[in-house]
């Protein structure tokens, strides 16, 4: 439960993204620290090498020295959640163990505009699930029609296909537009170049946090064991690339050139307070998919879009309440016939829309697949993302005037090259 009691004295704004009931985790990099393992409040960074080198962190101090944080993750939840509550000890009102130590306090406490973010895990494996029941319908309703949207297996099963871990960029970064095959509709062959219709997809991303043996699957009872935390996803899409490519085994080269990620891992923990309510699942469900409870989770979502030396534009507001399939569920089907997973393999959403238009969360919902442009505060208009737009998404959840977020993941569109 939230302790609306509960203060740090390191002030914190009120719509902080970090506030002390958050505590993530991170990798960071400055000119003295090659990379350290670091929690975020308010607009600081705390180092926990730091933390764990002065004696106030028991801790191994080589895991938290690691580039990734795929050590720390592999420690287990009984060791990362005790850390992530003496962390929050330290800095609570009242406690002076660091507080009043100037040395420590120098080397560990840093702005976060000072420093720069690293990628927070080594991703072994990624795999892209398709849960949004709004989402799958409007993409039906136009690519087949309204009464055949859904496919006849997806009230039955978490769909989701195998991405590529190779091209998952923290956010900040930049990538050139990507260039592929295309079959214009009037074209009696396809043509090679630089895709006209590119896209992102608002989605999330849960980091799983112990492994399993080939053979083993996991219950949505004791899924959430094997869930570390989550953080921001944006699964950059070339639509006419993946017209022409995906029947009849999906997304390649439509997908594989750029995702993007936040850099903090909001753990579980911080989360379960705003668990909600699901869908009512039709048809009856096979066993092994069943769960119990709230298992969903109320996080408020933004997308933004930049034109180059532009203002931000929110072009969609949507809330990962609205996924029809739990990421307990995903796990167990994920796993179900016995596909292994490790530490650091990363389960995104798939794209998170909700049912009024302002909530759909790609650019080919947004417009209608080109046909409704949204206009920007310049005047100008977007089907897709342009040349040297960036896309920004933001996430927290909030309740009973405390707030836990997740920062920004951001990237921009570079040139086909």
């Amino acid at each position: 439960m939230l302790d609306k009691n509960l203060k740090s004295w390191i002030e914190v704004k009120p719509n902080s993204d970090f506030s002390i009931h958050n505590i993530p985790f991170g990798i960071y990099s400055d000119k003295d620290v090659k990379h350290h393992v670091c929690t975020a409040l308010g607009e600081y960074i705390v180092d926990l090498f730091e933390l764990a080198n002065a004696g106030l962190l028991a801790v191994e101090k080589t895991v938290l020295e690691k580039v990734v944080l795929n050590d720390f993750i592999e420690l287990g939840k009984a060791i990362t959640k005790g850390v992530r509550v003496r962390v929050m000890d330290l800095l609570k009102e009242g406690n002076t163990e660091l507080k009043d130590n100037p040395s420590v306090k120098a080397k560990a406490i840093k702005l976060q505009k000072d420093v720069r973010m690293l990628m927070p895990v080594r991703v072994g494996d990624y795999t892209d699930f398709y849960s949004s029941i709004d989402h799958a319908t409007n993409i039906g309703t136009m690519i087949r029609d309204p009464k055949n949207a859904l496919m006849p297996n997806w009230k039955h099963l978490p769909v989701a296909y195998h991405g590529r871990a190779s091209s998952i960029c923290v956010s900040g970064h930049s990538f050139y537009r990507p260039k592929g095959q295309q079959k214009p509709p009037d074209a009696e062959q396809p043509v090679y170049g630089p895709t006209k219709a590119l896209d992102i997809e608002l989605e999330m991303a849960f980091v799983i946090g112990k492994s399993t043996q080939m053979g083993e699957s996991v219950s949505t009872s004791s899924a959430d064991d094997y869930i570390f935390g989550m953080l921001l996803f944006n699964d950059w899409s070339a639509r006419d690339i993946q017209t022409w490519e995906y029947v009849p085994l999906g997304p390649f080269l439509a997908k594989n050139f750029a995702s993007t990620v936040s850099p903090w891992i909001v753990t579980l923990e911080a989360l379960e307070p705003f668990r909600a309510k699901g869908y009512e699942q039709e048809p009856k469900l096979l066993p092994y998919l069943e769960y119990y409870g709230e298992r969903n989770l109320d996080i408020k979502l933004d997308v933004f879009l930049k034109p180059e030396a532009g203002e931000e534009n929110k072009i969609c507001s949507s809330n990962y309440k609205y996924m029809y399939w739990t990421m307990e569920q995903q796990l167990a089907h994920h796993t179900v016939n016995g596909c292994n997973i490790n530490v650091g393999d990363m389960m995104a959403s798939g794209t998170i829309s909700g049912p009024d238009p302002s909530e759909y969360g790609s650019m080919m919902e947004l417009t209608w697949r080109g046909t409704k442009p949204i206009t920007l505060k310049d005047g100008s208009e977007r089907k897709y993302v342009n040349d040297k737009d960036s896309i920004i998404i933001r996430g927290y959840c909030e309740k009973e005037g405390l707030r836990i977020g997740f920062g920004e993941c951001t990237a921009q569109v570079l040139p086909a090259v």
